[in-house]
């Protein structure tokens, strides 16, 4: 064999180390950072490289008290966060607030018997954990389970844990709460001490904020015995402070008017998107659905060639909303800011625990409009909190009325779907000046993306996302503002009517920043990325479906047999394809008439659509009736392993589709109601039977 020479062997190793540096790129070199980390990082003030020990934070920072959360729209980190602030004003604790994915959990063999954890975990789809408590779910319930001391599932490696628990569900889901309940037995067979009996709270029922208030009370009543606590007058103490910048100007680069991160800032925004960081999406088409005058729906084609996001038929679609121009200047008002909302504000963490909910420097107005929930629910305890602010005696007493008398909070806030300066509107028209906006900050939530299921098929349009969306517009009897409107809807409505030539755009009275920060989104942009969903058509195509969608809850079911139909065209077998669609009436809110008639030619005699009037006639049909009119249909497909789909509202149309499915099932094979309904059961188990369902 010939020698190499020393230019062969040059050549030789710079190849090598080509190769090694082309196959670990990614892993051990040229790793994405998340821009919206990074900016959130350096608005903290915390140090790169943060610790994922979750014990050695508490010892770093002194706290002897944890607060879990797993959320995914930001309630349970609210509730969470609102746990730490009243162990810290009223007993004293050292609490922080944690974010489930952001620690290990192998070491929490080691948590100390002096400390306390408490966990917020929210219910997710059919029972599954919110995406940030994935991994700590599979952890602890897992029967491979194992820590840092070597202790596993049969053993008690978690003895010297205190925990408490609450959870967040709706009763209209199967699998009520579902998460709590798993965590919780399982820390208890991990040999973790419950402190107190775990909490529910119920979305479903409209309870939710009184499920918290009532578990709460005796919990802190527990723990305190538990943990020789003292509870003491609950005085507010500023979890962050604000520093108005007289020496920025709202014009100077560094400042933050509404970007999402500090990418988005320069104007180098880049991927990977997600939600935490949005890809702002042109709107390549608009156009309004219904056919009647006072309702909307809308269709949008959101054009995402230019980014990395990639979606699957079936999933969903977020949007990133901005608030309202007149609701953005009710609060400012209310709280005396009008003069300074375009006044510089620096935002930093007082505990080193404390996370900035937005980046900094920004204004009052963009932290206002961009960032904060300013239309959600108002909870009894923030009014509560209010009340030591009040501009004087009289709004200070209604305040803490309203703030301990559940049965009139709930007649003159909860009913009247008031949100907060709607409330201080109410209570008193003078200025509430003396309320620090850090209370505003830490008690009302971040602004959250609002989720669409997609209503296209990511076979026939790889790169185009279409959303199907109705305008919201509820409407309170006896109610002040007697109108509620919905925040991203009317957000969409006002870009689609900007996208048709209106200059000025104001649906329903309502106007938008559109253009975006420093005009960002200008011709008709719109802030979004992409959720992964397990509501899936079959692999196999020929395997025949089944469809429930009334209203919007056909905008999955458009992309579904959108693609059938393409899959049709293409030459393969597409297996039955039934559609139950219901609306109003045909003349007014029949989603995608025409459409259905296109599917037809390309589907043939595999696509039948039945629809359910509902204000057609005096006798109001729903689809659950043609569901029980097609009895033999139904049960002959899912017999042959149809796959039975519901997109809609969870309240009433899916539980009452649910119960007749059952009946279905036990009629027409010979069995009783109950093994009917375990039927039933058993294919929302073998995932047979999906939802994407809303309450």
């Amino acid at each position: 064999m010939a020698q190499l020479d020393t230019l062969d062997l040059i050549v030789l190793v710079a190849l090598l180390i080509g190769t090694a540096a082309y196959f670990t790129k990614g892993t051990y070199w040229g790793v994405p950072k998340d821009p919206y980390a990074t900016s959130f990082t350096n608005a903290n003030g915390a140090k790169a490289g943060k610790t994922r020990n979750i014990l050695e934070k508490m010892e770093e920072t002194g706290k002897n008290a944890v607060v879990f959360y797993g959320s995914q729209t930001g309630t349970a980190e609210d509730y969470a966060s609102r746990l730490a602030k009243e162990g810290s004003s009223r007993f004293g604790l050292k609490t922080m607030v944690a974010d489930l994915e952001d620690y290990d959990y192998e070491n929490l063999d080691t948590f100390p018997e002096d400390k306390v954890a408490m966990f917020v975990l929210a219910t997710y789809g059919e029972g599954e954990p919110t995406d940030n408590a994935v991994d700590f779910f599979e952890f602890v319930t897992g029967d491979d389970v194992s820590f840092s001391g070597g202790g596993g599932a049969g053993d008690t490696p978690l003895s010297n844990m205190k925990f408490v628990a609450f959870g967040l569900g709706n009763n209209t889901y199967e699998h009520y709460n579902a998460l709590v309940r798993k965590v919780n037995a399982a820390l208890i067979k991990l040999g973790a001490q419950r402190v107190s009996a775990a909490g529910e709270g119920d979305d479903g029922a409209g309870t939710m904020e009184e499920d918290f208030l009532a578990w709460k009370e005796p919990m802190w009543t527990e723990l305190a015995e538990k943990m020789n606590l003292e509870e003491r007058e609950a005085v507010y103490e500023a979890t962050f402070g604000i520093t108005e910048r007289e020496d920025l100007s709202p014009d100077t680069n560094e400042v933050y008017l509404g970007e999402p991160n500090k990418n988005h800032l320069e104007g180098t925004s880049k991927g990977p998107y997600n939600s935490h960081n949005p890809y702002i999406a042109p709107i390549v088409e608009s156009r309004e659905v219904f056919t009647v005058k006072g309702r909307n729906c809308l269709h949008m084609e959101i054009d995402v060639s230019r980014s990395n996001l990639t979606y699957q038929t079936g999933d969903h679609i977020a949007v990133w909303p901005t608030n309202a121009g007149r609701e953005v200047d009710r609060f400012l008002n209310i709280l005396g800011l009008s003069d300074r909302r375009h006044m510089v504000i620096s935002v930093k963490g007082l505990d080193p625990t404390a996370r900035v909910p937005f980046p900094t420097p920004t204004t009052y107005d963009a932290a206002i409009r961009y960032h904060m929930e300013i239309c959600g629910p108002v909870s009894r305890q923030f009014v509560a909190a209010l009340a030591a602010f009040a501009p004087n005696e009289d709004s200070k007493d209604e305040m803490a009325r309203l703030g301990e008398d559940k049965d009139y909070f709930k007649e003159k806030v909860s009913n009247q779907r008031l949100n907060i300066a709607q409330v201080l509107e109410s209570v008193c028209e003078s200025k509430w000046t003396s309320v620090p906006f850090s209370i505003m900050m830490e008690s009302i939530q971040k602004l959250q993306p609002r989720y669409y299921s997609i209503s296209s098929s990511s076979l026939v349009q790889k790169t185009k996302i279409s959303i199907t969306a109705v305008v919201e517009e509820v409407h309170i009897p006896g109610s002040k503002p007697n109108v509620v409107k919905g925040v991203t809807t009317n957000y969409l409505l006002a870009l689609k009517q900007k996208q048709h030539g209106e200059p000025d755009p104001d649906p329903h009275g309502l106007t938008y920043a559109i253009t975006g920060p420093r005009n960002k989104y200008d011709g008709c942009h719109v802030p979004v990325h992409v959720r992964h969903s397990n509501f899936k058509l079959p692999s196999d195509p020929s395997k025949p479906i089944i469809m429930v969608g009334p209203g919007s809850g056909v905008a999955p079911f458009r992309g579904f047999i959108q693609e059938r139909a393409a899959q049709a065209k293409a030459g393969e077998k597409v297996g039955k394809t039934i559609l139950f669609y219901g609306c109003r009436k045909p003349s007014e809110d029949f989603l995608y008439r025409d459409e259905w008639e296109m599917y037809k030619q390309a589907l043939g005699d595999s696509f039948e659509l039945f629809t359910a009037f509902s204000r057609e006639t005096s006798e109001k049909v729903y689809v659950q009736q043609r569901i029980a009119e097609q009895a033999s249909l139904v049960n002959e497909l899912l017999q042959q392993k149809a796959n039975f789909y519901v997109c809609g509202d969870a309240a009433n149309m899916a539980r009452e589709v649910n119960i007749m499915l059952g009946k279905i099932v036990a009629e027409k094979r010979g069995l009783s109601t109950e093994k009917g309904e375990e039927l039933v059961k058993s294919m929302r188990s073998s995932n047979q039977y999906q939802e994407d369902v809303w309450s």
